[in-house]
């Protein structure tokens, strides 16, 4: 099964690094990184996601959403519709992808 969504999530890490989140795995261990003082509803709800979709009970479109959701909520976004001109280079580098 292809686990990979049909558009990545763009994310600003760190110091304004930006990633991209490209699947449920990727998503996973995002959330996995994700400091428990931190965790609130929408962090739960993209977690039950992920899990649903390894599991195969979900849709990767459907993750996608949920951590769309989360990273709305947490300031996380890079962007909310298309890149930048000069962030997409980078965003299209698998060095960058998380």
């Amino acid at each position: 099964m292809d686990l990979k969504f049909d558009t990545p999530v763009p994310i600003i890490i760190g110091l304004g690094y930006p990633a991209t989140v490209d699947g449920v795995m990727a998503a996973c261990s995002f959330l996995d990184d994700w400091p428990a003082w931190r965790r609130d509803k929408s962090y739960s709800l993209a977690l039950k996601a992920c899990k649903a979709a390894l599991a195969g009970e979900v849709e990767p479109s459907t993750t996608r959403t949920a951590f769309l959701a989360f990273a709305r909520c947490h300031d996380l976004l890079a962007y909310e519709d298309e890149p930048p001109a000069a962030v997409a280079p980078a965003l299209a580098d698998p060095a960058v992808s998380r």
